[in-house]
């Protein structure tokens, strides 16, 4: 029971502290689960972040839920899943009360300008991180600025994206090398 009130309180805080959706949450989700909790390896993390692109819900969503099945199977998920979109929540539903009140006002329209500029840098930051992790060789680079290419020059959805990246990795698999295998469950 102590492990599922963990799994629900650090992701309540982080779907408390984090704006932005699921990618801004990447930074946050990497430093609590790999570096400070170590509930998951980073490969392992980016096989959830990858997972949790192609699944239907928001990215960060389907990480906690991942994590928490991992952990504590459905209950873990469960809690984890609750914890992360229990901020949300709240917060939406007070913003909702009170929306023509907000949407108007100066100071609100300024303080979102600098949060959406504070996003993007957040994301740019998981992008370079994962990307440091991700391409390691010719045969990642090249699916990084082939799926880079797509991404910015082709109205292309990105599950179809994250399918071909998975195609193409498979047909470009190096020969030698041992795939290691990563659980999804304990």
């Amino acid at each position: 029971m102590k492990l599922l009130i963990q799994l629900f309180l650090i992701f309540a805080k982080m779907g408390a502290v984090t704006f932005g959706g699921g990618y801004a949450m990447l930074p946050i989700l990497h430093r609590e689960l790999v570096d400070n909790r170590h509930w998951a390896k980073e490969e392992e993390l980016m096989d959830y972040y990858a997972l949790g692109q192609v699944t239907p819900g928001m990215i960060a969503v389907n990480v906690a839920t991942f994590i928490g099945l991992k952990l504590k199977g459905f209950p873990g998920g469960l809690f984890a899943t609750l914890g992360v979109i229990t901020p949300s929540m709240i917060i939406i539903t007070v913003i909702a009360m009170f929306l023509t009140e907000f949407e108007e006002n100066p100071y609100v329209i300024h303080a979102f300008a600098g949060i959406r500029a504070c996003v993007c840098i957040l994301i740019l930051d998981a992008v370079v991180k994962l990307g440091k992790k991700s391409v390691h060789d010719k045969r990642t680079l090249f699916i990084y600025l082939l799926i880079l290419a797509i991404a910015l020059f082709a109205p292309v959805s990105p599950v179809i994206s994250v399918i071909a990246a998975a195609v193409i990795g498979f047909f470009l698999k190096p020969a030698d090398k041992k795939i290691e295998k990563v659980s999804v469950h304990k």
